[in-house]
């Protein structure tokens, strides 16, 4: 994948921040921000490909409900899971 140009990393910011839920908003946007720009490109494109999918599609992957199948897009399903969890964690401390 070609590094995103200044309108093409806009454009998907605002994929990533406005979603129909407001926990895909603040998981992707933030994903964006602290992890996009050290991805492979491989990974990046998996990234730019899943901010396409419908969150009712998105969410049960990230939330650990159901397994994504494609080999090409799980490993940074992963990535967003594990960030989601640490959310959940930080959330969790008193």
């Amino acid at each position: 994948m070609e590094p995103l140009d200044a309108a093409a990393l806009s454009r998907l910011r605002w994929r990533c921040t406005r979603r129909a839920m407001l926990e895909m908003d603040l998981l992707l946007g933030e994903f964006l921000d602290k992890k996009f720009p050290s991805l492979s490109p491989e990974d990046q494109a998996a990234f730019v490909e899943l901010a396409d999918y419908e969150d009712i599609k998105l969410w049960p992957w990230v939330s650990g409900q159901e397994e994504c199948e494609d080999a090409r897009l799980a490993p940074v399903v992963v990535m967003l899971r594990c960030q989601t969890n640490g959310a959940q964690r930080r959330r969790d401390m008193p």
